[in-house]
């Protein structure tokens, strides 16, 4: 049974909208581009007037970028800086269907995109991943470097978070989505912003906080807050405390 809904439950895409009608903010677009294989993807894209670099904003995996436009624009005017969010295949307005190679080629192709749409080089852009996108986010930090690795309520690995779940079975033996971000950090020794919460009831702290653990870097810091849900919004002092993160990696 895990086997057969093992894509629903790792990949819970929104029902999405095709005609949605997204709001008309400025310097604000929707994008298109396509992975290694072909597959068409969809994103958005908030450019500032002023950039003073980019960030790749990879989400979570119940969600996509047609309810992040204000997201992405608080985060262009906060970090004055151009940001990108993208569908993986299956998600929003990409096509395709969800699997890890397949969602992993789609953040390099992001990557690719953006790197040559503001001409900033890859290690010099904030790799922004929230929840299952954190996974993405460390793969592409461990390939490219990163300007700062921003990990929001991620996980060590797919297969740890769902043994937390589903104890009683051979996750380990089953599961075909595994995510090892935990062995892909090894390779990335930049800067390391991370955040999670002991309320989280779909990511458990610990896993997080061993993917911490594993990370080489020698300028990471940890944000653990008591009340923080897998989904509630940060409270301002974390992202006062990254500003303060990112000034002091510049």
């Amino acid at each position: 049974m895990l086997a057969f809904f093992e894509r629903s439950m790792i990949y819970p895409a929104p029902q999405a909208d095709k005609n949605l009608q997204l709001p008309r903010i400025p310097l604000f677009e929707e994008v298109t581009f396509t992975s290694a294989d072909g597959t068409r993807l969809h994103g958005l894209f908030a450019e500032h007037p002023n950039a003073k670099g980019a960030i790749l904003l990879c989400h979570g995996n119940g969600e996509d970028v047609s309810y992040m436009s204000e997201e992405l624009h608080d985060l262009q005017a906060r970090f004055q800086r151009n940001v990108l969010a993208f569908d993986y295949r299956g998600y929003g307005k990409s096509d395709g269907k969800p699997f890890e190679a397949g969602v992993l080629e789609d953040g390099e192709a992001a990557l690719r995109w953006l790197v040559e749409q503001t001409g900033e080089q890859p290690d010099k852009i904030i790799l922004w991943g929230r929840s299952l996108g954190g996974a993405v986010a460390v793969h592409l930090a461990a390939q490219n470097g990163a300007h700062c690795l921003v990990l929001d309520r991620t996980f060590k690995s797919m297969v740890d978070v769902a043994q937390w779940h589903l104890p009683w079975l051979p996750v380990s033996l089953l599961l075909r989505n595994r995510y090892p971000s935990y062995q892909r950090i090894e390779s990335y020794s930049g800067p390391l912003f991370q955040v999670h919460g002991h309320a989280d009831q779909v990511v458990p702290f610990r896993s997080a906080a061993d993917l911490h653990a594993a990370s080489p870097s020698q300028r990471k810091e940890f944000i653990a807050l008591d009340s923080l849900g897998h989904n509630t919004p940060w409270p301002d002092e974390v992202f006062q405390s990254l500003d303060e993160f990112l000034l002091s990696s510049e």
